[in-house]
């Protein structure tokens, strides 16, 4: 490489500040915490944690209702978990009070002039009410469960076509990666739809989700954080294009009907119209592919309840609540402390940061029996937290529900012999779970 070139490649002062206040800190920390013990800690950096987190959450669990670290506290109990997600006293924006002014004020600093991510203001992820209020008001009216449902037709067809595709993507039916010949294009398919994205740029919109999803991680190197920002900053210049476009020709597609939104005399913004979009890629996109490979690979490795599925498939949209119970596309969430508090009688003081562990409370033996015990017929598999609670509960949680019902019931009918064919490859993210890879043949 020359001179020039490596100059070229070293990062900015910007880019570099940017990182720093908001995971080169928290990196550090991170790994000091860890080296000394502290459990909370584990969970970022022990890469066995990450192929498989249950063990950790029952050892947080079997040690109290909340376990203290030296930088944040954890919870699995189902109970404890709803209730950090439904309190008044926490937030979840990171610089909530009392955070240092100092770092604060360098964070707000080094987002000024850059393209608004998943995890910036005003996205919903980190805007607490009213403003988070306001926003779900005008927004929810377009992802109501009967607009929803109304796209049933639409993911059967896409469902269809793609599994055409699959076949032909498969000599001798197999094998075939399942995860970028169907996982990841059912579900950017559908927000490329919803977005009103032409088709021919469907690809060009699974390279934007795959870079920016990493975002909602804890603790990114130098690395990861320069490909989440260039993703972001490609998708925000081609989004602020679009919406003029829509505003010029809008279609039927549901980012039209926001964009146009009138609503007593509000809109929402193009920065908000661009948190939005981002979220959508980062949380709708990246959930469902997770939830499809993750329930294929579920259903492979439990054969009877697969048959079960077969024998009666009234049963496909619970065994979907059940994928999203064991194996939580989204497994943590963080929240800050706003106000003195205390949760299942443990005092949480101002300024703490607490971590509820979705997946760890998703196989809570208090509210699940034999929570470790895969069950498509579970009762009360919808109690499940994958999607959140609370004001933040997720707006596309109908979506994903059936995208992940049409799509693996679509999946295991069209090809009743499918198995696996290799060694799946787990994402290598903590907060979002899931597959790279997974190989597949399609008939033996």
């Amino acid at each position: 490489m020359s001179s020039r070139a490596a100059a070229d490649s070293l990062p900015g002062p910007g880019l570099l500040l940017r990182w720093a206040t908001r995971h080169g800190l928290l990196r550090l920390g991170i790994a000091a915490a860890a080296r000394r013990g502290d459990t909370p800690a584990r969970l970022f950096l022990d890469p066995m944690i990450r192929e498989d987190p249950y063990p950790f959450y029952r050892q947080v669990r079997r040690t109290g209702a909340l376990v203290r670290g030296r930088l944040m506290w954890s919870a699995t109990r189902h109970d404890v978990v709803t209730q950090v997600l439904r309190g008044d006293a926490f937030s979840v924006h990171p610089d909530t009070p009392p955070t240092p002014r100092l770092l604060a004020m360098l964070r707000r600093l080094s987002r000024r002039g850059m393209p608004i991510g998943p995890i910036d203001p005003p996205s919903m992820l980190v805007t607490d009410p009213p403003g988070h209020t306001r926003y779900r008001r005008l927004v929810v009216k377009v992802f109501t469960a009967r607009a929803i449902e109304g796209l049933r037709p639409r993911v059967e067809r896409h469902c269809a076509e793609l599994l055409d595709d699959l076949g032909r993507a498969a000599p001798d039916r197999g094998p075939v990666d399942l995860v970028a010949h169907y996982a990841s294009l059912l579900p950017v398919t559908m927000i490329a739809e919803i977005l009103g994205v032409p088709p021919q740029l469907r690809q060009r919109f699974l390279d934007w989700g795959s870079a920016i999803s990493p975002a909602l991680d804890l603790g990114l190197s130098l690395g990861q954080f320069r490909r989440v920002e260039t993703g972001v900053r490609q998708l925000d210049a081609w989004l602020r294009g679009h919406f003029a476009r829509l505003r010029a020709d809008p279609g039927d597609d549901l980012l039209s009907q926001l964009v146009l939104l009138d609503s007593d005399g509000e809109r929402l913004t193009d920065d908000e119209l661009v948190a939005l979009a981002g979220l959508l890629m980062a949380a709708g996109f990246e959930t469902t592919v997770n939830l499809l490979g993750t329930g294929t690979a579920l259903l492979l490795a439990h054969p009877e309840q697969l048959a079960l599925l077969r024998a009666e498939p009234h049963r496909w949209p619970n065994a979907v609540e059940e994928i999203l119970r064991y194996d939580s596309p989204v497994q943590t969430t963080a929240r800050y402390c706003r106000t003195d508090t205390a949760v299942a009688g443990v005092p949480i003081r101002r300024g703490e940061v607490v971590v509820p562990m979705l997946g760890g409370a998703n196989r809570d033996p208090a509210v699940f029996t034999d929570p470790d015990r895969f069950d498509v017929t579970r009762g009360n598999a919808r109690d499940h937290l994958a999607f959140s609670s609370g004001a933040h509960y997720c707006l596309g949680a109908n979506l994903a529900r059936l995208e992940g019902e049409i799509g693996l019931r679509s999946l295991f009918d069209r090809y009743p012999d499918l198995a696996l064919d290799g060694v799946p490859q787990r994402r290598p993210t903590r907060v979002l779970r899931g597959y790279d890879h997974l190989p597949v043949r399609l008939k033996p």
